[in-house]
């Protein structure tokens, strides 16, 4: 079950990356518990509740704040139930002109094939500099 595990997440990150955003949110169970880590600029929604709010309170920000916000994963671990996903994210932050190449983990969890919850992990320093915080 695990690598089915695996394969869920990576059809999410793989319709995320081809703007296929109804296949991320059918994907998700209708209560998933998303989390963006601390001090990230979108934390302040958290935990966010159900595809809508994520979709409202995260996808809908890196469109409208970022040119060519993009999530690139280098490794999947299966952990089971849970998967962990290893990369980057890079795009340019339109207020501030300056680009993110920003280390990432995810932490996702996997219930009846879809996922359940997710937690974000970044480099929240590099963030707020490139968005102008710091």
């Amino acid at each position: 079950m695990s690598q089915a595990n695996v394969d869920v997440i990576r059809a999410i990150y793989h319709a995320f990356a081809a703007g296929d955003v109804p296949g991320v949110l059918a994907r998700m169970t209708p209560d998933i518990r998303w989390i963006e880590a601390d001090n990230f600029p979108y934390a302040d929604g958290n935990p966010y509740i159900g595809p809508d709010a994520v979709l409202n309170g995260v996808f809908a920000r890196c469109a409208t704040e970022w040119d060519g916000f993009s999530v690139n994963i280098d490794e999947l671990l299966d952990a089971g139930d849970t998967v962990v996903a290893l990369g980057r994210y890079t795009g340019v932050y339109k207020a501030t002109g300056r680009e993110q190449h920003t280390q990432i983990a995810h932490i996702w969890r996997v219930k009846d094939g879809k996922a359940a919850a997710f937690q974000q992990h970044a480099d929240t320093l590099h963030v707020a500099r490139v968005t102008g915080a710091v």
